[in-house]
């Protein structure tokens, strides 16, 4: 994948056509994934089956409105939540159409060359590719890791109006990137996404961070490696933060004592597809 493609552009690219707001397409949106979810994703949301989906009337109907993905006004009627809930499901329905929409699905997505930069949607007329919704929207114009000083958007980049000003760490929870390590797939609505988002970060970290209080080790995903930053300054800071989402944080909280002597390791990161 060399070249951006853009995935619902026979409306037209890089135009705004209109100024539909974004809670009529966001309920559309919603109402579609919910259904694929329930049909071609597994119980636990980290599974799904892109073949059947691929040849299914609902994913026909889902690209549908995702052309009208073209229409939207971002900013009309909107406040920070809405927003947020909204860039998450097209984050996460972006993946998937990108995955479904590949001529061969690969066994992992790293061989799929350039796809979070260049799978793209046209959202009102801007062209946002899941790095620009990930880096550019969701983590407030934060660099990419690759990139720890350069913000995604340059402050000319019209694009920037759309960044969320108050980052929140547990979007990581909630963005679904294709791999098997990955988060598990949610549909997010904005007048339960506190709830939902703390929902989603307990469940990753109950299963993704292991605690060995005789040895003095904390064993990590790999997104706090990757994402550090956004977690804190410190190993401190990032364990202290990681503590509020664990049903039992008292073993984290007792190695916290003495943050000097604490062994921090990384778990591999399974990049093979989330394929059923």
């Amino acid at each position: 994948m060399s070249e951006r493609k853009i995935l619902n552009e026979s409306m037209g690219v890089g135009v705004s056509v209109g100024g539909a707001s974004l809670e009529s397409i966001g309920i559309q949106l919603q109402s579609s994934m919910l259904q694929l979810k329930g049909l071609y994703l597994s119980p636990d949301g980290r599974g799904v089956d892109y073949g059947r989906i691929k040849e299914s009337e609902e994913f026909n109907r889902y690209r549908e409105i995702a052309k009208t993905l073209t229409t939207v006004d971002v900013m009309k009627e909107s406040n920070e939540e809405q927003r947020k809930a909204f860039f998450i499901n097209v984050y996460n329905s972006l993946t998937i159409h990108g995955l479904v929409d590949a001529d061969v699905l690969p066994s992992s997505v790293l061989e799929m060359k350039g796809f979070w930069r260049n799978t793209c949607y046209n959202i009102g007329g801007y062209i946002l590719s899941l790095d620009d919704i990930e880096h550019g929207i969701l983590r407030c114009n934060r660099p990419h890791p690759s990139d720890e000083t350069t913000p995604l958007f340059s402050s000319t980049d019209e694009r920037l109006k759309l960044s969320l000003s108050s980052f929140d760490p547990r979007l990581h929870f909630a963005l679904v990137c294709g791999a098997k390590s990955c988060p598990a797939i949610q549909v997010y609505s904005a007048n339960k996404l506190e709830r939902a988002l703390n929902g989603a970060t307990r469940n990753f970290c109950s299963q993704e961070v292991v605690i060995d209080v005789a040895n003095r080790k904390v064993t990590l995903s790999k997104l706090f490696l990757w994402y550090f930053k956004d977690f804190g300054s410190t190993v401190e800071e990032l364990l202290a933060w990681v503590s509020n989402y664990l049903d039992d944080n008292k073993d984290i909280n007792y190695l916290l004592n003495d943050v000097s002597n604490i062994n921090i390791e990384y778990k591999d990161y399974d990049w093979l597809i989330n394929k059923l």
